[in-house]
């Protein structure tokens, strides 16, 4: 360790480092790019260990292309070793092994006072009226430089990464960064009680993490929605009740069967792309494909999202009960069904994951040698960056039962 004006690191080395680059519609790339630099006082560099894949940056290939640009790096679930920080850094040290949080927050703010970190007003997006900043997620969101990448910039260091002990593999702690507090999230504000019904549509990474949740938490019936065999299998080994959606024309109904009056919760893990509507999903085409100057400023006011999950959603909620919306949506002209939603009495809640709010609840589950959440079997696939472009279409097509992915990028 040595310091370097006011700042401490272990770093002798510039030079160009390997990253998983956007390059254009459906594209994406393993190639060298600019090692990153301190830029501000509340900088650190971290030196990527674990990398996550999320359903979440398939949007950036298709229906959120407008707002990328080529180069720009992709990626926001990290863990990894602390190489370098900057002066006003004081809660990590070089060497230590942190979590990086996919939300960029300061800690300090009006929003972040109330634990609404994903609202951080420090690095709140304004140009586009977003909230806080975010790794590798478009120019929607700060165009921050993603983690798929042997070393990542980390703004707000100061308080944002979570030190840990190194007690489990780095595959098991990258899912504190983004998917785990997600579903932890999308569950806790629904007020899941002990003996609930639990309805997810979606078991995906994030339905498969609300399994796990809702059954740690005391649900007493979980239904899983969903059309891939791997993903129907995993949740069916976890104790929920599946849905084969290919089976059955209208999923809710078939909650409602199982339920009598409909579940107590549930939850749409599903988001903007989801099956069905091909109307909307030809639109959303289109404007991928339809020249940035044009599309973004459209997609921005105008944009509409598959909203056929959402509303099996509504449908198998029961009567005063609530939906939790924890998929990604984009679109500002969606229409969706009041009259049902008002007359039914239901309680929504949706919004990105306020990652810290949640750690220190999460963080012992995770270091349980117990393994309460039955993460052991959670990371299907583990894999060199280098092979991060066909893991990229091989999830994309929900092939070779890949559910959850972790790249471990090898330091340069």
């Amino acid at each position: 360790m040595r310091e370097v004006g006011n700042v401490v690191t272990t770093r002798a080395r510039d030079g160009r480092v390997q990253a998983v680059v956007w390059k254009g519609l459906n594209e994406v790339v393993v190639e060298s790019t600019p090692d990153p630099v301190l830029e501000h006082p509340t900088d650190a560099i971290v030196r990527v260990t674990a990398a996550g894949l999320c359903g979440s940056d398939l949007h950036l290939l298709d229906a959120l292309s407008m707002f990328m640009h080529p180069g720009d790096i992709l990626g926001h679930e990290v863990a990894g070793i602390v190489e370098s920080t900057g002066p006003e850094v004081e809660q990590i040290a070089v060497g230590d092994r942190v979590i990086v949080p996919f939300n960029i927050s300061c800690g300090h703010c009006f929003m972040c006072d109330r634990q609404l970190f994903a609202q951080c007003e420090t690095t709140q997006v304004r140009r586009f009226d977003r909230g806080a900043a975010l790794f590798g997620y478009s120019e929607l969101y700060g165009q921050v430089p993603g983690g798929q990448a042997q070393y990542v910039r980390v703004p707000q260091a100061h308080f944002g990464p979570v030190k840990v002990a190194g007690t489990v593999p780095d595959e098991r702690y990258v899912l504190m960064a983004d998917v785990l507090p997600t579903a932890w999230q999308a569950v806790a504000q629904a007020g899941l009680a002990e003996g609930n019904t639990v309805a997810i549509f979606g078991l995906g990474p994030i339905g498969q993490m609300c399994v796990r949740i809702s059954r740690h938490l005391g649900a007493e019936t979980i239904i899983g929605v969903d059309r891939v065999d791997a993903r129907l299998e995993m949740a069916s080994r976890l104790g929920a009740q599946v849905i084969d959606e290919r089976m059955i024309e209208r999923p809710a109904e078939a909650v409602k069967d199982l339920t009598e009056r409909g579940a107590d919760i549930v939850v749409d893990a599903v988001g903007m792309e989801a099956h069905a509507n091909p109307l909307v999903a030809l639109a959303q085409k289109v404007a991928a494909r339809t020249p940035k100057a044009l599309a973004a400023p459209v997609a921005r006011k105008a944009g509409v999202d598959r909203l056929a999950v959402l509303r099996q959603c509504f449908e198998a909620c029961r009567r005063g009960g609530t939906v939790s919306i924890i998929g990604v949506y984009g679109g500002n002209l969606d229409v969706l069904p009041l009259g049902e939603i008002f007359d039914k009495g239901l309680t929504l809640k949706m919004g990105q994951a306020h990652v810290r709010q949640w750690t220190e609840q999460i963080l012992p589950l995770v270091e349980d040698p117990a393994d309460p959440l039955a993460l052991s079997d959670f990371v299907t696939h583990v894999l060199p960056l280098s092979e991060a472009a066909e893991a990229y279409r091989t999830f994309a097509d929900r092939a070779d039962s890949m559910i959850k992915t972790v790249f471990t990028p090898a330091a340069a």
